[in-house]
């Protein structure tokens, strides 16, 4: 099955979709209270790269081409084989793809040489700054972004590029709003508690930065995968025109799938948890190192530990302590999140 060809594996159970809604009038803080993915038509499509998107894919090259300043940007492709879908070579001991550092204009010129090929190489340039590598591009081509959370969590901005690609299923760890721009793009969405039941890959290498699900979602092996089954009743299925944005939340696990012979869109990454806590992923690493393999009785045990100190009220452990005694059990701030550090790295060295 090509990636232009809906996946009848794949629940059609559509996102929701607001309409109506202004470009300057996106409403974040509904967005962010509901914690659920969401449509919204067309908010896009009048920045000039959508515009020049509709003339055909070189006028939208050629457009993006006219800010690029020549930096190395990374490039990523693969075989005609692998059917756009960049992932593990059979014996998951390496990828199925290479990655090199390239000259936009000359990668996006081998495939704008490949348009019309129906079994092209994959080409696909993923998540390139937009301000270090095509500075000025967004002062035509931006969300409006007053909202006030990100006075102090300023969005990261994106572009991605390529022809007929798919990104597997995987999660990020920060809130996502997906500007589909050229071409149409499929993403199959679901949420955090279904996991297990995606069967994610190994913790590296992995082929964008982050863990994987190992099914394949053109034709899932249900009998070496059977818990996808349930995985699928989950998922929600957004097919964007090119215009249309896309919100989802932090953690979420997404499959991207672009269906056109070129395809541009931008994201914009954000979280609102402050800058100076760690990263909860180096808290699982650690967890695995720490407490997976004891004994099932002590990890029940711990389990409580962790719902009373991390995943209940965050007040309660230090409720009932003197101010001056509670130390780590205190909110944290900057200076706090700095002695916790300092605490566990001796604890770590030891």
């Amino acid at each position: 099955m090509s990636a232009s060809q809906p996946d009848p594996a794949v629940s059609p159970r559509p996102v929701r979709e607001l309409s109506g809604v202004p470009a300057d009038a996106i409403p974040f803080d509904r967005l962010m209270a509901d914690q659920r993915p969401t449509i919204l038509r067309g908010v896009a499509r009048d920045w000039p790269l959508t515009a020049a998107g509709r003339k055909g894919p070189d006028a939208a090259i050629d457009y993006i081409l006219r800010f690029y300043r020549g930096a190395p940007v990374a490039g990523y492709t693969g075989a005609p084989e692998i059917g756009g879908r960049y992932f593990y070579d059979d014996n998951v001991s390496g990828l199925n793809f290479a990655r090199e550092r390239v000259q936009l204009d000359e990668y996006l010129g081998r495939l704008r040489a490949h348009l019309d090929d129906t079994g092209a190489p994959s080409f696909y340039v993923g998540s390139t700054d937009l301000d270090t590598y095509l500075p000025g591009f967004r002062e035509d081509n931006d969300l409006v972004l007053d909202h006030p959370m990100f006075a102090a969590h300023a969005p990261l901005a994106s572009i991605w590029l390529g022809n007929r690609t798919i990104a597997t299923a995987h999660y990020d760890m920060s809130n996502n709003i997906a500007c589909c721009l050229v071409g149409h793009r499929r993403f199959t969405l679901f949420p955090p508690e279904q996991v297990a039941n995606l069967y994610p890959g190994p913790l590296e290498p992995t082929p964008g930065g982050q863990v994987v699900s190992m099914v394949d979602f053109r034709a899932p092996d249900l009998g070496r995968f059977p818990r996808f089954a349930e995985a699928r009743a989950a998922a929600e299925v957004a097919e964007l025109a090119p215009g249309d944005i896309l919100f989802y939340p932090a953690l979420w696990w997404h499959h991207v799938e672009a269906l056109d012979g070129f395809n541009a869109m931008v994201n914009y990454w954000w979280n609102i948890a402050p800058a100076f806590l760690d990263s909860p992923q180096n808290t699982l690493l650690h967890a695995m190192l720490s407490l997976r393999d004891r004994p099932d009785a002590e990890k029940q045990a711990w389990r409580a530990m962790f719902d009373y100190y991390i995943f209940g009220p965050s007040d309660r452990p230090a409720a009932h302590l003197p101010e001056a005694a509670r130390g780590p059990l205190a909110p944290l701030d900057a200076p706090g999140a700095r002695r916790l550090r300092a605490l566990l790295l001796n604890k770590l060295n030891r």
